[in-house]
């Protein structure tokens, strides 16, 4: 039997209104004091890690032009479009052309994601290095960069990174930074310049989430996804480099 008549929807209304839950503040004064605090210090908890990043980043993010030398120049993946590295990537891979040409690095470790056969950052990074002049023994490909951690975990322990300079955008440049050092590198950042667009400010926003993943990687410090064995890469690169 169909309804025919609104004259019950009032008391319905009221009975849903009174099933919502609601948030009360507490009756009392001091109740009400345990909250406010209980709200700051979550704030602040949370700000913890974002504020650790910038801390041990900021004071090592060069220019280009006044960046300490070092043997190696570490860039990370940033994507890949129709198999070429991604705008991002490109300006990336750029900075570490002007670095290299002047005599900033000798060595450039590209270090991204190759978990699956249709997907090779490392490769399409040095394929865009070499034609844009740098020596193909100079550039050593880390397959199994799979996040920042992994990145700089993997150039200490599998490649035997102890100095280095990173490249990245200016907004991942610090945790990149306070990561690497956290893993045992001595490291320098150059942040490579990009326009302040939709996607710059997505990735800062998706910063301040990561940096509480940072945070724990530094203190737990754990294994890389893959770790594999020592791979002698590096150290070949800078003795041809040395001739």
């Amino acid at each position: 039997m169909g309804v025919t008549s609104g004259a019950g929807l009032p008391g319905l209304r009221y009975r849903l209104r009174r099933a919502r839950p609601r948030l009360r503040l507490p009756a009392t004064v001091a109740g009400r004091r345990r909250a406010v605090r209980g709200v700051m210090a979550g704030c602040v908890l949370a700000l913890l890690p974002v504020t650790w990043v910038h801390a041990a980043g900021t004071p090592r993010v060069r220019t280009a032009g006044d960046v300490p030398a070092a043997p190696v120049a570490m860039v990370f993946g940033a994507g890949l479009w129709g198999g070429k590295p991604s705008p991002y990537l490109a300006h990336r891979l750029d900075t570490a052309v002007d670095l290299y040409r002047a005599g900033k690095v000798r060595v450039l470790l590209v270090t991204g994601d190759n978990s699956r056969d249709d997907y090779d950052e490392p490769d399409a990074m040095r394929a865009y290095l070499t034609r844009r002049g740098v020596p193909d023994d100079r550039i050593v490909s880390d397959f199994a960069g799979f996040d920042t951690w992994d990145s700089c975990a993997r150039a200490k322990r599998v490649f035997g990174v102890d100095r280095a300079v990173l490249i990245s955008q200016d907004f991942h440049i610090r945790r990149a930074v306070a990561l690497c050092g956290a893993a045992g590198i001595d490291a320098y950042g150059v942040g490579a310049g990009e326009k302040h667009d939709i996607t710059w400010l997505a990735g800062g926003a998706r910063e301040v989430l990561a940096a509480g993943k940072a945070a724990l990687d530094a203190v737990v410090r754990p294994g890389p996804a893959f770790l594999g064995p020592h791979e002698p890469g590096v150290e070949r690169a800078l003795e041809t480099a040395g001739r």
